[in-house]
């Protein structure tokens, strides 16, 4: 039942061409994701914005969860605390390794660390719990 990194990404292109996370590694327990970084991503003062930070943690757990429960689209951000620890590089892609935590019947909660590449000091940590349809449940 669970999901590829070759068909993720597949999904990934057709459902989310926005996106400019790139899967790493994905597998039954997490995923690794990661994200160039230039102009866009940054606010004043040279660093990364938090919303670009948010949106690549939540790419992640979603990712995650499609390794193990395979393409469900439907599976939605209930809820995504993150905690800024650091300035992450304006000059390196980010990385985002995302463990999951619990897989339960209806809701799953996965934990991200984001990292600036070349570095192992986490810039942040992030907690995300998803809603899984009815239909799976």
């Amino acid at each position: 039942m669970s999901a590829t990194k070759e068909e993720i990404t597949a999904f990934m292109a057709v459902e989310f061409p926005q996106t400019k996370c790139v899967v790493e590694s994905v597998d039954e327990t997490g995923a690794i994701l990661s994200h160039d970084i230039g102009i866009n991503e940054l606010r004043p003062g040279g660093t990364v914005s938090g919303p670009v930070l948010m949106s690549i943690a939540d790419v992640a757990i979603y990712v995650a969860i499609l390794g193990r429960i395979g393409i469900v689209p439907l599976t939605v951000t209930t809820s995504l605390t993150i905690n800024f620890l650091r300035k992450p590089s304006a000059d390196a892609r980010i990385i985002a390794e995302c463990t999951l935590m619990k897989v339960g019947r209806t809701l799953i909660v996965g934990e991200v660390s984001l990292y600036s590449e070349g570095t192992s000091d986490v810039v942040a940590h992030v907690v995300g719990t998803y809603s899984v349809p009815p239909k799976l449940a």
